[in-house]
């Protein structure tokens, strides 16, 4: 059992919970709760850290599933590396699926795609409930200009509720060649914006569709728009002239789903 922050793998993790470069750099992330612990794929998981008053701790098959061969750490060190206030007692390193937009795209260049496409979106929170509405709406991925929160930040990872390892999330550098390269692949790329000419439930969602979202305060950039087939919009009542990014997504990812 480790019983001291000192120890040079607690440090290790310690780092990549908190920092998105090294996460980057070695293709990881951390994950922690029980919850999610028993949504890791078996080809994901690298190591599983447990506190020593774990309750299951001895039985980690019962968790994921398949057996895994934990690192046992005291409880003082496992609230160190915990980013949490209230700690779980399990974490674990996963390794990172990196997919480029490009090849998913190409591999997927006939028949149903669907998509949401992110555009400097900031909160971890919205990131994560995207991803997970994503899944259940039956959309194919998620793609996300560099501006977007980590999507391995814990504190999305959380809030995906285990949809992370089933929804691809892919990064690009390039949102307005990823758009155009969408539009050349045949899909048809509707902005959610105040200038929408149509409400998002009255359009005819094809098999192959994508949105876009915006920055929470600021919406999409001009650049983005333009790029845009259709722009869409939900309407408001009352003084509201916009709903939570989150929220917004969910209702388009859904009308596009029951089509």
């Amino acid at each position: 059992m480790i019983t001291s922050t000192s120890n040079e793998k607690i440090k290790h993790v310690t780092l990549l919970v908190s920092n998105a470069k090294a996460r980057r750099k070695e293709g990881v992330f951390v994950v922690e709760g029980e919850r999610i612990a028993r949504e890791i794929p078996r080809e994901a998981l690298l190591e599983c850290y447990v506190s020593d008053d774990f309750p299951s701790a001895k039985n980690l098959k019962e968790v994921f599933g398949y057996d895994v061969d934990p690192i046992i750490v005291s409880s003082a060190v496992f609230k160190k590396m915990s980013d949490t206030q209230s700690p779980q007692g399990i974490l674990c390193v996963c390794r990172r699926r990196d997919t480029s937009a490009g090849d998913f795209v190409a591999a997927r260049s006939s028949g149903e795609l669907r998509l949401l496409i992110l555009e400097g979106v900031q909160d971890p929170g919205n990131l994560g409930t995207m991803i997970r509405t994503a899944e259940g709406a039956g959309f194919d991925a998620v793609i996300a200009d560099t501006d977007t929160v980590d999507v391995y930040n814990p504190k999305v990872t959380r809030s995906t509720m285990g949809s992370l390892f089933r929804v691809p999330v892919m990064y690009t550098h390039d949102l307005p060649g990823t758009v155009d390269m969408l539009k050349d692949s045949s899909v048809k790329v509707y902005a959610a914006h105040l200038d929408g000419n149509k409400s998002f439930d009255e359009e005819q969602y094809g098999s192959r569709t994508a949105f876009l979202i915006g920055n929470e305060g600021n919406g999409l950039s001009d650049e983005i728009t333009q790029k845009a087939d259709e722009l869409i919009r939900i309407p408001m009542k009352g003084k509201l002239e916009s709903l939570n990014v989150a929220v917004a997504a969910a209702l388009l990812m859904y009308a596009a789903a029951s089509e």
